[in-house]
């Protein structure tokens, strides 16, 4: 029907398969790094932390990857995830504009973060892995794979961002509940951790030094009581498990009768922005029609906008491989913005090949901007987005009052990747006037950039 609000889908409709989009590429990424030897890292060198099938996936340019049966046995709790129309925030903008919204905050832990936290504990789980480490930001990673652990009985321990596990008691509160350990990091249990109290006792913490506490944490575990890492964005497998958001959109736009014009994500690490986009995109690297595709990052941490596309550590301490990706440096630690998802000084490698190719777009915005547009949100659809998802708001707002003023008809989608009904607190000091636009400091991010390592391409 032309005026339906939602377009939903049924179990039978849930994907069989998650799309990557390496096999659509017109130009492969470049390869993964080892930083002692110069050389692409094989199959070998990541095996000490991942299971050999994600391994596979990492690096499969295969466009089509079977989800196992007992992924979309989970799955189906929440999946196919509802598309809405928001008609009455167009009538709100008085806007020619269509605006159509993916939300992912059905989900258990209320985001897209059990996308991947599922198959990542269940190809751990069959591997014989018992015990899983992790990092987490505004604590929707920690609670996805702590919740993926309890349904296959793994152990989880997280290391959520200082500034975070201050912020948001109730996502740490959720971490604990589903039975996983989690620690403020930096912490006193890892020599990543403590280096950084050391230097800072105040050390608000970052996602690059989190990742090197799990990943240290993991590769020091004992043969014994062998411990594999998992990562919640950046990686090409967590992108790829990801897809499944817009693949079931491209069935609900087709239930709707409309096409995109414009398709906007928050970016971080990149898995939301990567998972409604990537499906799109792929219709368009294989001949259909182009669309603007839009990466909206926070001013504090603008890694497209303001970062340089190198080689760079995914991690503080220098653990990861080099990933070619659009960085800050590994030793920026970005200001405490609220939406502490997108605190991470680089950018998922195939989101950061697509923007080199000139296919996806970069923007930046103010975290009061943000919340503004949450606030205007929630007022008209009823939702209050997560700090995160308050950018993809903001930019599908923009471009919707830019159609207005324009004169034009346009088609916006945006992904509404998590709820914020555990980040009531920034709502609070919003409303309160304490919020501030956080500007990075330039110095910091000059010398960060510095001392990016040496790479001959």
């Amino acid at each position: 029907m032309t005026d339906s609000v939602k377009y939903l889908l049924s179990e039978k409709d849930l994907p069989k398969a998650w799309y990557n989009i390496a096999a659509d590429l017109p130009k492969p990424p470049p390869p993964v790094l080892h930083p002692g030897t110069g050389k692409p890292v094989g199959p070998d060198d990541l095996a000490p932390l991942f299971p050999m099938e994600l391994i596979q996936q990492e690096v499969s340019t295969q466009r089509e990857i079977e989800i196992p049966e007992p992924v979309r046995e989970v799955y189906r709790q929440w999946r196919p995830s509802p598309l809405f129309r928001a008609r009455r925030l167009e009538k709100a903008l008085d806007t020619p504009a269509r605006i159509y919204y993916k939300y992912e905050g059905v989900s258990p832990t209320g985001s897209h973060k059990p996308n991947t936290s599922v198959p990542q504990a269940w190809y751990n789980k069959t591997a014989g892995i018992k015990r899983l480490t992790t990092e987490t930001g505004a604590g929707q990673w920690g609670s996805s794979l702590a919740f993926a652990g309890a349904l296959f009985g793994i152990e989880v321990v997280v290391f959520m961002v200082r500034v975070s596990f201050d912020q948001k008691p109730y996502r740490k509160a959720m971490i604990e509940g589903f039975g996983a350990t989690v620690h403020a990091s930096p912490s006193d249990q890892t020599n990543a951790g403590r280096a950084a109290l050391a230097k800072r006792a105040d050390h608000p913490g970052s996602l690059g030094l989190a990742i090197s506490e799990a990943v240290e944490v993991a590769a020091m575990s004992p043969k014994e009581n062998k411990a594999n890492y998992s990562l919640g964005s950046v990686l090409n497998h967590v992108l790829l498990h990801q897809s499944i958001v817009g693949l079931e959109t491209l069935k609900q736009l087709e239930m709707a009768g409309d096409d995109p014009d414009v398709v906007i994500g928050c970016v971080g690490g990149g898995s939301n922005f990567a998972g409604i986009v990537f499906p799109l995109l792929g219709l368009q690297l294989r001949g259909g029609r182009k669309r603007r595709f839009l990466a909206v990052e926070p001013t504090a941490c603008p890694s497209i906008t303001k970062g340089r596309f190198a080689y760079d550590f995914g991690d503080t301490a220098n653990l990861t491989p080099l990933i070619k990706m659009y960085t800050l440096g590994s030793a920026f630690v970005p200001p405490p913005v609220h939406a502490g998802g997108l605190r991470y000084h680089g950018m998922a490698p195939l989101v950061s090949h697509c923007v080199d190719l000139g296919l996806i777009e970069g923007v930046a915005k103010h975290q009061i901007e943000c919340f503004q547009a949450g606030i205007q949100f929630a007022k008209t659809e009823g939702i209050f987005p997560a700090p995160e998802a308050n950018h993809a708001v903001r930019a599908a707002i923009d471009e919707a009052l830019k159609a207005k003023a324009e004169g034009k008809k346009r088609v916006i989608l945006f992904n509404l990747s998590g709820h914020g009904h555990f980040d009531m607190q920034s709502y609070l000091d919003f409303a309160a006037g304490k919020l501030k636009d956080m500007e990075y400091d330039p110095k910091e991010l000059a010398m960060a950039l510095a001392g990016l390592p040496s790479v001959k391409e």
